[in-house]
């Protein structure tokens, strides 16, 4: 059994998380760019994470080129990845970052994805494997907590949306 179940996530002073949905395949659509609504989506979310993107860590992680940013908050970074055994997240978070992740995605560790949409598991180079359940997050925080021993597991991205999700069948 592993250690803690802690969420990770950035959040601005006024408890600002993310911004409202906007469907995953217009972030990165050519004929999307111009609206409105992706731009005011990305400005906001990119503003929210702009803390992480000169981190050395952060930038070696997601293969964005050497060199960055060392201090407490790189320290912090790295030590989170370090203690972290296994990942759990919604489909949201997973549909951005599989557009969006390089080959070897950043985890490194069993990614349990909380969805109502079948698929096989998904293995990546670096040893992340993405497994998709589909009876709830208490069956995917019951097999991201049988793995990894006495490091901990990861609830990521808008962790509270998947309880809100979950009800809604979505």
């Amino acid at each position: 059994m592993s250690g803690k179940v802690f969420f990770s996530v950035s959040m601005s002073l006024d408890g600002f998380i993310a911004p409202e949905s906007v469907p995953v395949d217009d972030f990165l659509a050519p004929d999307k760019q111009d609206d409105p609504d992706v731009q005011r989506w990305m400005a906001q979310w990119t503003e929210l994470q702009q803390w992480a993107f000169p981190l050395r860590f952060f930038r070696e992680n997601l293969k964005l080129g050497e060199g960055g940013e060392e201090g407490r908050d790189n320290d912090v970074a790295r030590e989170t990845f370090e203690r972290t055994g296994a990942n759990v997240m919604g489909k949201r978070m997973f549909d951005f970052g599989e557009q969006t992740w390089p080959e070897e995605a950043p985890f490194h560790t069993p990614v349990f994805v909380v969805t109502h949409t079948k698929r096989d598991p998904w293995e990546r180079p670096g040893g992340t494997t993405f497994h998709f359940v589909n009876d709830g997050i208490e069956h995917a925080l019951d097999q991201a907590r049988a793995g990894p021993g006495d490091r901990h597991v990861r609830l990521a991205g808008r962790g509270a949306k998947i309880l809100e999700h979950q009800k809604a069948g979505r």
